[in-house]
């Protein structure tokens, strides 16, 4: 019989995943201003989710370095000062028998300058189209680089030693590890640029450091692009060529993405017609990456109904079905859906605040303002109008730059936004 979202997955490290289902990362930025510290309503989320039925929860972001965020709100891991508040992380996550993860990652030059005035990236190009609202890198030198591999790991292992089971290495969306591996972003003449192998031997150091760090029988996992989806960029026969070596390193799970801030095709921005009637935005890609590698891979993005679901485990073409945006609204899903009471996700209306240029980034805001209701204890609201989640987001953390970005190039909003 052929396997469907019900059935368990063990991993090559040894770890069973109790189901196909996941909750993919999503970034809630509840870290403590300042200290950068897991805040409690980080437990009482991930206790939410834990009730949920997944039988993966990874977590949004976890920063290796202080000095460069995605966002102000960020939990940065740099050694053991915090190691309280991340095991009580831990248990809440795997107090209903699901394997947690901590996504590990640097966002290179996506922090935005109100953030890092002057970001590190592999080479000085800045970001096109965000409206100034992130400063041109600096160059990272070789010294740097190899600081940063054992940054990842040393984060890795402290999150391991908090009760976690295992990393996700953030490979994908445009932040460092995607920045290295884009031949857009990666422009570099020594060992870290050039050739695709050359570009991705940060990310493969990162792994391996990574594993030495946690443990064989820990989860390692990798967040990879399908693509960059820019001209000139990291390609599908690209990520081929990535995905095999992440093989040949003993990477766990593999999960499959694709964009950068720049392009967002995690969020459907490039959307084919094809994914439209198949559900799931990088199906294809998956099916063709299965015929090269036989690590278990998890796709995220546009799955809907568990009739999708179960086709895309039953074929072989993915062995995890990744849930981000549907568990912001509906945590219950993966049990109700398992258990039968449920067929489709709900509440996944679009949001619009009326100004196209803007929806996009305003449709994140409101689906994060639904994590930080959860995190006080209190369900998703729905109902609640995008504006309204734009206006709670704005208030509670201080707009980051990208949209006061974003919104200048809109006429008559950039004042609104300063």
């Amino acid at each position: 019989m052929a396997p469907v979202i019900e059935t368990s997955l063990t991993l090559p490290c040894g770890v069973t995943l109790p189901n196909r289902l996941a909750k993919s990362a999503l970034s809630e930025q509840l870290g403590t201003i300042g200290s950068h510290a897991p805040d409690g309503r980080l437990v009482k989320l991930y206790s939410r989710w834990a009730q949920g039925g997944s039988g993966l929860l990874v977590t949004g972001n976890v920063m290796v370095d202080r000095r460069a965020l995605g966002e102000p709100a960020n939990v940065v891991v740099e050694d053991d000062r915090d190691l309280e508040a991340l095991s009580a992380w831990a248990a809440a996550a795997k107090s209903d028998g699901a394997v947690a993860l901590v996504q590990v990652n640097h966002p290179g030059r996506q922090s935005p300058r109100s953030l890092s005035p002057r970001p590190v990236a592999p080479s000085a190009i800045g970001l096109k189209g965000m409206g100034g609202a992130f400063a041109v890198p600096r160059e990272l030198t070789v010294a740097e680089i190899q600081d940063l591999v054992a940054r990842y790991a040393e984060t890795a292992r402290v999150c391991v030693e908090a009760g976690f089971d295992g990393v996700q290495l953030h490979g994908a969306h445009g932040y460092l590890i995607s920045q290295f591996l884009s031949p857009l972003a990666n422009q570099r003449t020594d060992q870290y640029g050039g050739s695709t192998e050359n570009r991705a031997r940060f990310l493969l150091e990162i792994a391996a450091a990574t594993r030495a760090a946690i443990g064989a029988d820990k989860v390692l996992s990798v967040k990879l692009n399908s693509a960059d989806f820019q001209r000139g960029g990291f390609s599908e026969d690209e990520s081929i060529v990535v995905a095999k070596a992440l093989e040949a390193a003993g990477v766990d799970l593999l999960e499959i993405s694709g964009g950068t801030y720049e392009v967002g095709a995690m969020m459907g921005v490039t959307k084919r017609e094809s994914t439209r009637q198949r559900e799931a935005y990088f199906l294809d890609f998956a099916e063709r990456l299965r015929g090269e590698v036989s690590l278990p891979l998890m796709v995220t993005g546009g799955f809907r109904t568990k009739e999708g679901m179960d086709e895309a485990i039953a074929t072989g073409a993915v062995d995890v079905i990744g849930l981000g945006r549907p568990l912001a609204v509906d945590p219950d899903f993966p049990r109700l859906l398992l258990a039968g009471k449920r067929s489709e996700v709900a509440g996944m209306e679009p949001r619009s605040i009326g100004i196209r240029k803007l929806d996009a980034m305003a449709e994140v805001v409101w689906y994060t303002t639904q994590l930080w209701r959860m995190g006080r204890g209190k369900e998703p609201a729905i109902t609640k109008p995008s504006a309204v989640g734009v206006g709670e987001y704005v208030v509670k953390s201080q707009l980051p730059a990208v949209v006061r970005g974003v919104a200048g190039q809109v006429p008559g909003l950039g004042g609104l936004f300063r």
